[in-house]
Order: C-alpha cells, then sequence, then structure tokens
C-alpha cells in the first residue's frame, strides 16, 4: 500500500517552513511522496490578500522542482465553491482506494480539528501528522490526540522537529514593509515575488 502525505493550505506564497515540515514528515512517516494542495477557496480565509492560483502554482513548481518526493497537485483548484479536506479525502480516495493518506497539519490547525467540516471523515481516511507546537505544551497537545483517538478513532503522528517560525502572513508584511524576505522562500519564488511585484 502507496503512503502518502497532503500538505494543504493557500500557500500565499509558499515558504521554508513549508518545505521543512514537509520533508521531516516524509522521512519520519516514512511516506512515498508528498502532495502539495494549494486551496482555491479556504473555508477559514478572505480571498483578499491572496494572488492568483496561476502565481501560486508556479511558485510551488519552483520551490519543489528537483524534489521528486514532492508532487504538485491542483486537486482542490479546480473545485467550485468553498474546498473541504474532507471532500478532498473522498475523491482522493475514491480515486486510489489502496493508497494510506497522512494528512501535515500545524499544532494551531490539529488543536481546532474537532470544528472542521466533518471530523470524522477526516480522521477515517486518513492518519494525522502533526508538525511544530505553536501556543500549546505537549502535554496539550496528547491530551486532544487522546480525545480524537476516543471520538474518531484518530490515528496521530507527531514529528520530531526544530520550531520554523514563519509564516505566509508575515513575509507578505515584511514586503508591504520593503523588507527583505531572503532565506524566508526558496531563493527562484523570492525571484518571481519580485519580478511580478506580488504582495505589494
Amino acid at each position: 500500500m502507496k503512503k502518502v502525505g497532503i500538505l494543504g493550505g493557500t500557500f500565499n506564497p509558499i515558504h521554508n517552513g513549508h518545505l521543512a515540515l514537509a520533508e521531516h514528515a516524509y522521512e519520519q512517516a516514512t511516506l512515498d511522496y508528498i502532495l502539495f494542495m494549494p486551496l482555491m477557496n479556504p473555508p477559514h480565509k478572505s480571498n483578499r490578500d491572496i494572488v492568483s492560483a496561476d502565481h501560486r502554482l508556479n511558485m510551488i513548481r519552483m520551490a519543489i522542482e528537483n524534489k521528486p518526493h514532492f508532487v504538485l497537485s491542483d486537486l482542490e483548484l479546480k473545485r467550485p465553491g468553498k474546498t473541504y479536506t474532507s471532500d478532498t479525502l473522498k475523491i482522493l480516495k475514491e480515486n486510489e482506494p489502496d493508497t494510506e493518506y497522512f494528512f501535515i497539519v500545524g499544532a494551531d490547525s490539529f488543536m481546532m480539528m474537532s470544528q472542521w467540516m466533518e471530523p470524522q471523515t477526516i480522521f477515517r481516511l486518513s492518519s494525522i501528522i502533526v508538525g511544530g507546537r505553536g501556543q500549546y505544551t505537549q502535554e496539550q497537545l496528547e491530551e486532544k490526540a487522546e480525545y480524537f483517538e476516543k471520538a474518531y478513532g484518530g490515528k496521530i503522528i507527531f514529528l520530531d522537529m526544530p520550531l520554523v517560525e514563519i509564516s505566509s502572513e508575515t513575509i507578505r508584511e515584511c514586503i508591504k514593509n520593503g523588507k527583505s524576505i531572503r532565506y524566508y522562500v526558496p531563493d527562484k519564488v523570492e525571484e518571481y515575488i519580485i519580478k511580478y511585484k506580488l504582495y505589494k
């Protein structure tokens, strides 16, 4: 059975924190590859600051080139309306029933998963990989994991990785204020943002 990770998000823009999270998940969960899956209409965000899907796809391609274990998926970009993880997993499982899926989240998202659309479906169709701690202690995360295991039969993996405090929001603010984003994003992504004057 193939083991495939899913890293979703707006990737607005993709940054080195995303890549570090994906690499640790790939290694520690012994995955075959990871799908980078940008969202068109995330349920929890307004579209005000989100650049076009084409720009975001181009930046992801540049960030993951020469990394054969990272694969770009435009599945969620093709779907109309709000995109929910539960629906995405249903589609993936329907298309590839013999694949085991691992959904990768940060600690902040993990703690809120009971408020997502159809959490029982997410936990039934995928294992959850949690990277970083965010504002939470390990004890709080493990308590939440125990709750998800009891409530939904959830299978949860905590990554052992250093804290990477980079966010797309921070990068956009740096650009607006004329500050450097070098070392926050891959070099080619930085060049692309400058070339097309994104986030100004």
